[in-house]
């Protein structure tokens, strides 16, 4: 029989949890295509995973948008993606985590269901190569067990204040030697985080503004 703990099951994680300083409203509550991105990002995981779960900052777990959803509540003392990584595997930590950020619409469930047919749970992660050279990206990728534990002990070393906020998600990944797969297309891991990348995402994806 095949070791279960060679091949651990695997959970979604939305990362719903930032502030939305530049766009100016919660990006979590854009409506792109008559859905918010939060219940978008939420779709697009569940065919794929166990359970879908969203990460939330301690302030924003009851509010109404994200408490339909199954949420886990940021680390204390941490701030950020990985606030959420570090909850996620302390939710779960036999669990791998298919994590997705809500404000990358064009993130599809093809180019989740592609990291997950070529997911390799030997490695420490399966991401796609991100913009940045060749670095993952980590808000849309695979984070297998061992690598969110290093992340979590990572922010625990830390400890609580401004340092445990300096924990980088991307670099974490990148050295726990991931599987790195080349994006399908164009523009397919771009964030919206103001409103002209909304602006811009609507007009080539739907031809209209927002």
């Amino acid at each position: 029989m095949a070791d279960p703990q060679a091949h651990p099951p695997l959970r979604g994680l939305v990362l719903a949890g930032g502030q939305s300083l530049r766009m100016g409203v919660d990006k979590a509550s854009l409506l792109v295509g008559g859905r918010t991105l939060l219940a978008r990002s939420v779709g697009v995981l569940q065919p794929l995973v166990i359970a879908v779960h969203v990460g939330v900052r301690a302030d924003q777990a009851s509010d109404e948008l994200r408490r339909r959803f199954a949420v886990i509540v940021d680390r204390p003392g941490m701030a950020g993606p990985a606030a959420s990584l570090a909850a996620a595997w302390h939710h779960d930590p036999g669990c791998a985590w298919l994590v997705l950020a809500c404000d990358m619409p064009a993130a599809d469930h093809r180019l989740l269901e592609a990291l997950v047919a070529a997911r390799d749970p030997a490695r420490g992660g399966t991401a796609w190569r991100g913009t940045e050279g060749d670095l993952p990206e980590p808000l849309c990728a695979i984070w297998e067990p061992a690598t969110l534990a290093r992340l979590a002990a990572a922010a625990g070393e830390a400890g609580e204040g401004p340092r445990s906020s300096s924990v980088s998600p991307r670099a974490l990944l990148a050295a726990a030697d991931p599987l790195l797969l080349n994006p399908a297309r164009p523009g397919a891991l771009h964030s919206v985080n103001t409103p002209a990348d909304l602006h811009r995402y609507l007009e080539h994806t739907h031809g209209h503004k927002p």
